[in-house]
């Protein structure tokens, strides 16, 4: 196998912006795009691989074709056949809704399905942009369910304006939300399963609200209180920082100025790079060599043992994989 790129699956949704599609160096399009999901096994969406010998077969083909040369020994002994994360763009011209995921006890018990635990990272904002995450102050299910009721569920919540780099870890059970202006890239479970709290009160072209699951999220959110719910970190050029570390994912942050070479031969997990600025030259151990641009995501699969990562004159990656 050989380092993959896939072709983005756009969603064109009214909430979205116009910054996905230049920003990955996409023709122009007429409908505003949400989201870019740059690496799904979500059924219905499964990723397709836009180039070499591997082209046109899907995530879902390589998973049966592969299993762990592909994801890993580990990986596949731990999540089966289903590829664990889910990597997207998110674009939101306007605020997103207040919600809630839950964790995989709960998902398994209701939807039969993985649970969600995610990450942000803050590529670009518009002055003023800011997201939600957690609560304000300590609260419990009664005060949640009184604080729907009289609609002031806003206020309890922790609002941060924020700047690119920016990072925020989001525990399945924790109440967040993307604010209009905000362009992140989100790394996730492998699972589409989102209980809306609130949605603003709007209504679509027919007048009908959208449908909220309030009922149901009560049971899901964690109402562990921090005082802080933002990721603090120290960038250090052409090192690997870690941004993230949970039973599902590992994230570092690379920001290149000279070439990097990485070595995953003890790892057994594939690996996958978000490139967020500049571009660069990538390649493996059997000299397959990718040149990478922004907004362009690369999956290694677990065969791969090491890459040289050259800037072109810089990069800044993301580095995901399960630990």
């Amino acid at each position: 196998m050989y380092p993959l790129i896939f072709k983005p699956i756009l969603k064109e949704v009214i909430w979205g912006g116009t910054d996905i599609r230049p920003f990955k160096g996409l023709a122009p399009g007429d409908e505003p795009v949400g989201e870019s999901w740059e690496l799904s096994h979500v059924e219905g969406n499964y990723s397709v691989v836009a180039s070499g010998p591997l082209e046109g077969q899907t995530l879902d083909d390589l998973m049966t074709a592969y299993g762990a040369l592909l994801t890993g020994k580990k990986v596949m002994q731990r999540f089966g056949r289903t590829f664990p994360l889910l990597i997207k763009f998110i674009d939101a011209r306007d605020n997103l809704s207040i919600q809630v995921h839950p964790d995989d006890r709960l998902a398994r018990k209701r939807h039969h399905s993985f649970g969600k635990t995610e990450m942000w990272y803050v590529v670009k904002t518009a002055p003023g942009a800011a997201l939600y995450s957690g609560f304000r102050h300590p609260a419990d299910a009664a005060e949640y369910v009184r604080r729907v009721e009289e609609g002031s569920l806003m206020e309890a919540l922790r609002r941060y304006e924020v700047q690119p780099g920016d990072v925020f870890f989001l525990p399945a059970g924790r109440v967040h939300a993307i604010g209009a202006g905000c362009f992140i890239a989100e790394i996730q479970q492998t699972s589409d399963i989102t209980y809306r709290i609130y949605d603003y009160d709007r209504r679509d072209a027919n007048g009908n609200s959208r449908e909220l699951h309030t009922g149901l999220a009560k049971d899901a959110i964690d109402y562990t209180f921090h005082s802080d719910y933002r990721t603090v970190y120290t960038p250090r050029p052409d090192e690997a920082v870690r941004l993230a570390a949970c039973d599902y994912f590992t994230v570092n942050l690379l920001d290149l100025s000279r070439p990097v070479t990485r070595d995953f031969a003890a790892l057994d997990s594939f690996v996958a790079y978000i490139c967020m600025e500049g571009g660069l030259t990538l390649c493996d151990e059997q000299r397959n060599e990718l040149t990478v641009h922004r907004g362009q995501t690369v999956l290694l699969p677990a065969s791969v043992q090491s890459v040289t990562l050259t800037p072109a004159p810089t990069a800044k990656l993301l580095e995901t994989f399960v630990e």
